[in-house]
Parts: C-alpha cells; sequence; structure tokens
C-alpha cells in the first residue's frame, strides 16, 4: 500500500512560504510553484488542504513532483523541500575542457584534408584523436563544441574583400564618396550605371497557386533558355532609372556604346555634363564608343561625361548595385522564360520606381570610411 505523506504546516513555516510568493525579488519559477502547491496542500486548521488533482490543476504541477515534494516536506521540511537536494556523489569530470575545445575550433578553421571539400563532424573527431588530443570523442561531441563557439566548417559567404592597405582602392572609394556628396545640379546630373544578368528559365509545368495557409508550388524541373542582360541607368539624387536593353539582350562594348548614346542623348541631352559612375568592367572606358561609333561621334559622346570608377573590389560602392537589388526583389525574382518578358518585366519595374520617385538616401562618407575602414587605408611614410 502506498504511503501517504500529509502536510500540516506550522503558522511560521506558512508565514514564510506567503511572504516568499509575494516577494518582489527574482525567485525560480519551480521554486515559486512548489510554494504555492504547498500552502495549497496544507492540512492544517490555516490552511485550505485541497486535493492533489485540484491543485495540479490551479499550479500546473505534475503529480510525480507533488508526491515527491510531500515526502520531502515530511522528511526535510517545507522550507528545505523548495530546495534542491546536494549531490551526494561527485560529478563526472568533464571531458572536453577550454583547451579541447580550442583544439576543435582550429582543426575546423583549418584546411581540410585532401580530398575533402571541408571539414565533417566525423573527420574532426578523428583528428582530435589522431593528435592524442583525447583518447576517443563523438561526432556529437564535436557538433557540440563547435555549436557553442558558433563555428560552422560546411558554411561558406561570399564577400567582396579589398585589398588592407592599398593607397589605389581608398583614391578611387574617398573620389567615389565625395562625388555622391556634391550638390544636386541639373546641368550636372549624376548618374550610377552598373550592368546586371538574369538567367532565363521556362516553366516545364504550371505552377500552382496559393492558396489560404499553403505556399505556391514551383515544378523543381526547368529547361534553360540562355540569359539576359539589362544596363541600370539610375540618378540617385533625382529618383529616376532607366533599364537599357539592346536587341541581343548582351553586354559587350558596342550595348555599352548604346547606353552611353541612351544616357547622353535621349535621357539627358540638355546637360553639360553627366557626372558618371561605373565599376572597372573592361567595356567600361572610351575605346567602346569608337569600336561603335564614327570617330567624330564617339569624341563627342566621350566628352559628354565626367568618369568616376568604383575601386577594384569595391564595386558596392556603386548606388546602381542597390537600384539592381530592388528591381530584382520586386520583379525579377520568378522564373522569366525569355528575353521579350525579361523586358517588359524591367520596364514595369522602372516604370513603377519612377511613379514613386524612389531616392536613395546615402549615409556613408569619407569621414565614415576613415574610421570603419580604417584597415584599409596603407601607414603613412615618413
Amino acid at each position: 500500500m502506498q504511503k501517504i505523506y500529509r502536510i500540516k504546516l506550522t503558522g511560521e513555516e506558512r508565514e514564510q512560504l506567503e511572504a516568499l510568493t509575494r516577494s518582489s525579488k527574482k525567485i525560480a519559477a519551480k521554486k515559486l510553484i512548489k510554494a504555492r502547491s504547498l500552502l495549497l496542500a496544507d492540512e492544517s486548521e490555516q490552511g485550505p488542504a485541497w486535493s492533489d488533482p485540484n491543485i495540479i490543476e490551479a499550479t500546473g504541477i505534475t503529480s510525480a513532483t507533488l508526491g515527491r515534494l510531500r515526502q520531502r516536506v515530511c522528511e526535510d521540511g517545507p522550507i528545505e523541500a523548495l530546495e534542491r537536494r546536494p549531490q551526494q556523489r561527485p560529478s563526472r569530470e568533464r571531458k572536453i575542457t577550454g583547451d579541447v575545445d580550442a583544439h576543435i575550433s582550429a582543426i575546423a578553421c583549418s584546411e581540410a584534408p585532401k580530398g575533402y571539400k571541408r571539414w565533417t563532424l566525423t573527420l574532426i573527431a578523428d583528428r582530435v584523436v589522431e593528435l592524442e588530443i583525447l583518447d576517443s570523442i563523438s561526432h556529437e561531441s564535436v557538433r557540440q563544441s563547435l555549436k557553442k563557439n558558433v563555428i560552422k566548417p560546411w558554411l561558406k559567404r561570399c564577400w567582396c574583400i579589398p585589398p588592407k592597405g592599398s593607397a589605389a582602392f581608398v583614391a578611387s572609394m574617398e573620389d567615389v564618396l565625395s562625388v555622391y556628396h556634391r550638390p544636386h545640379d541639373p546641368k550636372r546630373p549624376l548618374v550610377c550605371l552598373d550592368e546586371f544578368c538574369k538567367q532565363l528559365l521556362r516553366e516545364v509545368r504550371t505552377p500552382l497557386p496559393t492558396e489560404p495557409g499553403q505556399p505556391a508550388k514551383y515544378d523543381s524541373e526547368y529547361i534553360r533558355e540562355g540569359s539576359a542582360t539589362a544596363f541600370m541607368i539610375y540618378a540617385p539624387l533625382e529618383g529616376r532609372r532607366e533599364i537599357f536593353i539592346t536587341e541581343n539582350a548582351t553586354r559587350t562594348r558596342i550595348d555599352y556604346a548604346y547606353a552611353l548614346e541612351l544616357l547622353s542623348d535621349t535621357i539627358y541631352p540638355e546637360a553639360e555634363k553627366i557626372i558618371l559612375v561605373e565599376d572597372n568592367l573592361n567595356t567600361h572606358d572610351d575605346a567602346s564608343l569608337y569600336k561603335a561609333f564614327a570617330p567624330e561621334k564617339a569624341r563627342r559622346l566621350a566628352d559628354r561625361f565626367e568618369r568616376h570608377h568604383t575601386p577594384c573590389h569595391g564595386s558596392w560602392l556603386n548606388i546602381a548595385e542597390s537600384e539592381i537589388a530592388a528591381v530584382h526583389r520586386t520583379h525579377l525574382d520568378d522564373r522569366i522564360p525569355s528575353a521579350d518578358e525579361f523586358r517588359d518585366q524591367c520596364a514595369l519595374a522602372s516604370s513603377i520606381r519612377n511613379q514613386k520617385n524612389a531616392t536613395t538616401n546615402w549615409q556613408f562618407t569619407n569621414e565614415k570610411a576613415r574610421t570603419k575602414l580604417a584597415s584599409l587605408y596603407p601607414s603613412i611614410q615618413s
């Protein structure tokens, strides 16, 4: 027959438990639940003497925990029953110490063995044993160690990493940043130009439309239809952009020359000079104009532009890239099957954003660059 442990609190014990439940100090939730359960289970003259099912429903304590709590109260007392019993046997010595964590992290950050693209958990565990750091270790212990140190050897990210201490980089960067902070001059408009490409993919099966609570479903199979390239011509101070696509939707020197012709003779025919910011693609020079037009026209177009090139590995300084990203998110994120539809989507995107007069609030300055990107600046030679 199971022994029944009844709880009868003295007046002092009940006052201590009530004071604990009303305390403004931060107390563990489990401790508060136990204290409230003891007050409800109290069978003294001051207690309500609730039954176990009612206590469980009121406090959320489990029946097993309530049974152990009753036993602890009868053995050790109500106040002691709220605390964990001291451990009777010593804890097992931790196998993975800080030094082992450091070795595991170093292995994960090193070059993978020959024949492997990256480290796996099993490879790291085997290397730890091979280097006699530990006699044995499981891949799960390796995973927990890497997770604790926020290291993921299987994860790689692509970055545009500029060279450190490069005078050429900072010179081009500061030139472009100074151009961005010139006041707006209608006679000398600021224009950022960049190319972007879209792979053309045709659906094999018609996608299933979105249903309530369900996303749209696209088949994983598709047919490649080549690719198409467009030129983003963006005036950030005016909130004006044009997406230019040639007949062949390519980005050769000829295509680039026609984009400059459109910019000069159609978009800004009255401008005295067009301030042009672009990256260091090999087609971005006056030679493209001479390859596409007669010398007289090429010279006339070349004189219309004041060129500023972003530094190598610094194409993120071109504001046109931000505008390209915005257009991709809103209009070009889905599969596009043909160059004609690509043209239609680009025309729609530029029209909508021009109507909204969407501009770019560029905040990065030379002063901020000298602080945040100090490692890119070369040391001054005496």
